[in-house]
């Protein structure tokens, strides 16, 4: 069993096609990493590296973009036919040119804020470098994003220039000239550097080197092995060790790809032997890797720009993705449960997993600092110091109790050059949409805009909803995570607070359907990288991965009707709630599943098994769902009409069950 939960690196190189430069690439890069991971350390502790000279937090934002944006044309090919094995002439060109305009424009940040320069008055030399820095940005965006993400942020970051044409009609706003946009967009604190980069600066980097450092010091190996200790042995086991390991890893790493590759390579060849088909093992492993970048306390990226739009901390953040993160993986694992149960798939035998004890002797450490994290984001609320204070703590006591993985130099060149690549590829993403919060804070379209979409909806909250979520899901096709939640924060999320939800529950909302793009076709990410480890087609992995993922797409309502699922109200209708749409959970899956616990196989109901399913999962859905709040009816209301369905659901499976006997006993 330990080649079966082995550690796993990232195989980033099989699903994109990156260059691994070595020589002396490889030690800019990991000389830059250093670098950034120290500047960061200087501002969020005050140590005053810079003797004499406290920087700006413009200027540490511009240096950090200095640092890592020109790695992107090192890393990242501008195309197919670029070669991987060396940087061509014109990557280099565009690297020294990303290094020469962000000096530039870093050398003037402080005469800028003295002079109002972000809104006019911008000498021409400052607006070149600033023209030059916003055509790399998109190049940039392109290569670490997509052409998608870049196509859909570009026409924005224009719109400025063009915003007060009639024919925009409600994105009709403040028209500005080229040199305007440009001061604008990176000179002041709202576009390039705005919340996006800020919150990658101020805490992303910290939890990125927690991150990293976990898996570098072997927590990888410790989480699978403690899954498949714990749940290899029920019934579909394999399926249900994918869920728990890839929980565990994203709760650590927030990276929906690093987890699929991760947990993937020893998971789905483990699902496959016990029974599961290739498409369904890389659907389950898909969709659990995904709830990475909802699992805290090392949420994805997104979360972070979610508390700078909110103006609230990180731990905020974090507690509010408890519940939501909780039923997410709950349904997953009751979907498996009812899948296994129903087609008589059984859990790996005893003999072949690893022992608890020895799995708990090996990695007992990774407990305290996972205890130390979660203290500090609690109780102290540092977000800023946690992760630099766990990862400290991880590295004392990985070179204290783990023999076999003790850092070396190599480990530790390894560790940057890693943290250096997720850098560069975050900054590229984020300064690139961080153009998209500059044009529509430029223009002073955003308030009108709300009222707009609320007279759309016809001051009906449910069609709002409903708009928010297909949007999201539109623009999740061909977006990141991050880059769908700041599109529907910055438009869709000031109109559904207008409406009178709860801003926390409402940016929650979003961020959860954006995170769903992941597993939705024709994108699917994670869909694809599983099919790929799974050896299945990667669409039918992906339509698969929505079907055993259909329950997780009703979730995002539940929190939204009523935002005690976010820990915003009363902790004993938080305590109801989510018991009631835990239990209510269990009869959607049954019922999707044709397998209910306390019935049985729901085949056996003959003729009579579809009415009974579609029975289970309407009341299963009228017992998750809140009461009160936005419903017309209330919540004892809907649980007394969820059980009178469940009841009517239970009565036809056994009346059928009671036809089949009948029927097998007269022949």
């Amino acid at each position: 069993m330990a080649g079966l939960a082995g550690a796993g690196a990232p195989l980033e190189a099989e699903t994109l096609r990156l260059r691994r430069p070595g020589g002396l690439w490889r030690g800019l890069l990991v000389a830059v990493a250093a670098l950034a991971i120290l500047l960061c350390v200087n501002q969020q502790f005050a140590l005053r590296f810079f003797v004499g000279f406290t920087p700006l937090n413009t200027e540490y934002y511009y240096l950090l973009v200095t640092l890592l944006l020109p790695f992107t044309f090192v890393i990242f090919p501008g195309s197919r036919a670029a070669p991987l094995d060396r940087v061509p002439w014109y990557d280099v060109a565009l690297f020294l040119a990303a290094v020469g305009a962000g000096v530039w424009l870093m050398l003037h940040m402080r005469r800028a804020a003295e002079l109002g320069w972000e809104f006019a008055g911008a000498p021409d030399h400052v607006l070149a470098a600033g023209a030059v820095m916003w055509a790399l940005l998109m190049e940039a965006l392109r290569r670490a994003g997509g052409l998608s993400l870049m196509l859909c942020v570009a026409p924005f970051t224009f719109y400025p220039l063009f915003a007060g044409a009639g024919w925009l009609g409600p994105l009709r706003g403040s028209q500005s000239t080229a040199g305007q946009a440009i001061a604008y967009h990176m000179l002041s604190a709202e576009s390039v550097l705005g919340i996006p980069m800020q919150a990658f600066a101020e805490t992303v980097i910290g939890f990125l080197v927690f991150g990293a450092a976990l898996m570098t010091t072997g927590a990888g190996r410790f989480f699978i092995n403690l899954a498949f200790a714990l749940c290899g042995a029920f019934r579909g086991g394999a399926a249900k060790v994918c869920i728990f390991a890839s929980a565990l890893l994203g709760m650590m790493s927030g990276s929906v790809i690093s987890n699929v590759l991760t947990a993937g390579a020893m998971t789905i060849p483990v699902m496959k032997r016990s029974g599961f088909r290739a498409h369904y093992a890389g659907a389950i492993e898909a969709c659990a890797s995904t709830g990475a970048v909802l699992a805290p306390p090392v949420m994805g990226a997104t979360a972070f720009v979610m508390a700078q739009f909110l103006n609230v901390s990180y731990a905020e953040v974090a507690l509010a993705a408890v519940i939501p993160s909780l039923l997410y993986y709950a349904g997953l694992f009751l979907q498996v449960d009812a899948y296994a149960a129903r087609h008589g798939l059984v859990g790996i035998r005893r003999e072949e997993l690893p022992s608890l004890r020895e799995t708990f002797r090996e990695g007992w450490y990774y407990a305290f600092v996972i205890a130390l994290l979660v203290v500090m984001l609690l109780y102290f609320k540092r977000e800023s110091h946690a992760p630099f204070w766990a990862t400290a703590l991880l590295l004392v006591l990985n070179q204290i109790f783990n023999r076999e993985g003790r850092w070396t130099l190599a480990s530790v060149t390894g560790f940057l050059e890693t943290n250096g690549r997720t850098f560069v590829e975050l900054t590229a993403i984020l300064a690139g949409c961080g153009l998209l919060i500059g044009a529509f804070s430029m223009t002073g379209v955003i308030s009108s805009l709300a009222g707009d979409l609320v007279a759309l909806a016809g001051q009906n909250v449910f069609l709002l909803l409903a708009m928010a979520a297909v949007t999201s899901m539109i623009l999740g096709l061909g977006l990141t995570t991050t880059a769908c939640y700041i599109f529907l924060a910055i438009l869709v999320g000031p109109a559904l607070e207008r409406m009178g939800l709860n801003a926390m529950a409402t940016h929650m909302f979003i961020f959860y359907w954006g995170m769903l793009s992941a597993i939705t076709p024709p994108v699917a990410i994670a869909s694809f990288a599983a099919a790929g480890i799974a050896g299945s087609p990667p669409m039918k992995t992906g339509w698969e991965s929505m079907r055993v993922g259909s329950i997780i797409y009703f979730l995002p309502f539940f929190f939204v009707l009523n935002p005690a699922f976010v820990f915003q109200g009363p902790g004993l209708e938080t305590a109801v709630l989510t018991a009631r749409a835990l239990a209510g959970a269990l009869f959607i899956c049954g019922g999707m599943q044709g397998y209910q616990a306390g019935l049985g196989d729901l085949r056996a109901a003959g003729a009579l098994e579809w009415p009974a399913r579609a029975l289970l999962m309407l009341g299963g859905i009228a017992l998750a769902t809140p009461g009160d709040a936005l419903m017309p009816l209330g919540t004892m209301t809907m649980t007394l009409a969820a059980l009178a369905i469940l009841a009517l659901a239970a009565a036809l499976y056994l009346a059928g069950r009671g036809v089949r006997a009948s029927g097998r006993a007269g022949a």
